[in-house]
């Protein structure tokens, strides 16, 4: 009998234990934002699942493995910014609708946010912060969907600034905005169709050469190492300068045209 009392109680806190597990995990489960989390992770890996099937397909392979689709997409974009040069009769500034106020200002903001971000924010951050192989392989996942995200939303904001400004063509002030604003579009189309399938391309040459050598792996700064005498390397990573720069340059470039109509959006739009 004096065997028996000590295990009878020492079963007390465990069981006591489980009915605090169990009821943590209770709460857990409740919780929305946990709940929201798991279907947007679901959600996101069978958009990836379902992107990784068209990859293998042979539409993928002649959409981004040619050049055709690159210049046909060219060859539209500038046929329909033609086509919205074009004079023609239409209302004047004073009878556009506040649906396409709401569109202008929300797709030339969201241009205007996403290049301060990438550039200043993200880009300067990310280096600074972690391996330099790690910021390669965000590079690869962001450079696409940043061009691409920003030569949609420049063509949205042209678009919308020629059909309201259809009948003031000729205003100076009026035709540099609509000057500036093809070149930030093509530029940054120009950057995702030609510049950005290349530049993927050379810093996995450049990671693999840099992973069996062992380097890469410093933080905010380039040091090649023993690779800095294999030509073979040197000449990829000469190569992979030029297109990042190039590619920089047209980012300054096009950041400079969206400050400019910035700068007529100041002198248009009363606040106060």
């Amino acid at each position: 009998m004096c065997v028996g009392r000590p295990i009878e109680q020492c079963f007390h806190p465990a069981l006591e234990i489980r009915h605090i597990e169990t009821k943590f995990e209770n709460v857990f489960k409740e919780d929305v934002l946990a709940i929201s989390t798991q279907y947007t992770k679901d959600v996101m890996f069978g958009l990836a699942d379902q992107m990784d099937k068209f990859q293998k397909s042979a539409c993928y392979k002649i959409l981004f493995h040619t050049t055709q689709p690159a210049h046909l997409i060219t060859a539209l974009s500038v046929l329909t910014v033609a086509c919205l040069l074009l004079p023609k009769s239409g209302k004047s500034p004073q009878d556009v609708s506040s649906l396409w106020s709401l569109i202008y200002l929300g797709s030339f903001s969201m241009h205007l946010g996403a290049q301060i971000w990438m550039t200043f924010v993200s880009g300067l951050s990310l280096y600074f912060s972690i391996p330099r192989h790690t910021f390669g392989c965000v590079q690869k996942v962001l450079f696409p969907k940043y061009f691409l995200l920003n030569a949609i939303l420049s063509f949205i904001t042209l678009t919308v600034f020629l059909k309201t400004h259809n009948l003031h063509k000729g205003n100076v002030e009026t035709l540099t905005q609509v000057i500036s604003m093809t070149l930030c579009f093509m530029i940054e189309l120009v950057i995702r169709l030609y510049l950005t399938s290349p530049l993927l391309k050379l810093i996995s040459g450049k990671n693999k050469f840099e992973k069996d050598a062992g380097v890469g792996m410093e933080v905010g700064k380039f040091n090649p190492g023993i690779l800095l005498h294999n030509n073979e390397y040197m000449k990829l990573h000469k190569s992979f300068r030029k297109v990042h720069m190039t590619i920089a340059l047209g980012n300054i470039i096009a950041m400079a045209c969206t400050m400019l109509h910035l700068y007529y959006l100041s002198q248009k739009i009363i606040i106060l």
